[in-house]
């Protein structure tokens, strides 16, 4: 499987905007790069059947947020409070910075 370069990172907020949960927004709880899909916090619940451990002695049927392709995300920007493209800019003491396409402002 190929595996895409995101410009998506932890604790970031996204609009999702394909699939069931489309229009919705939430914060990136996880990446999996090597998959190309991230975990949203409150999104895309799937169930899953566990048995009885120490953790958990009852087991049964757990709900736990399911992954979103990363093509099917994109980032929030806090300004324009719109999905939005970005692109990466070299600043002046040679880090990265992720720009907003729209408001030109630093994410």
């Amino acid at each position: 499987m190929l595996e895409i370069r995101s410009h998506l990172k932890k604790n970031d907020t996204v609009v999702i905007l394909s699939g069931k949960e489309k229009g919705k927004t939430g914060k990136i709880l996880k990446l999996l790069p090597k998959k190309n899909r991230i975990i949203v916090e409150k999104l895309q619940f799937i169930k899953r059947h566990t048995r009885p451990t120490n953790v958990n002695p009852q087991g049964g049927i757990v709900e736990k947020e399911g992954s979103i392709h990363v093509s099917n995300a994109a980032l929030l920007c806090p300004r324009c409070n719109v999905a939005v493209r970005v692109r990466i800019e070299s600043l002046d003491d040679k880090s990265k910075a992720r720009i907003c396409k729209k408001c030109d402002e630093a994410i």
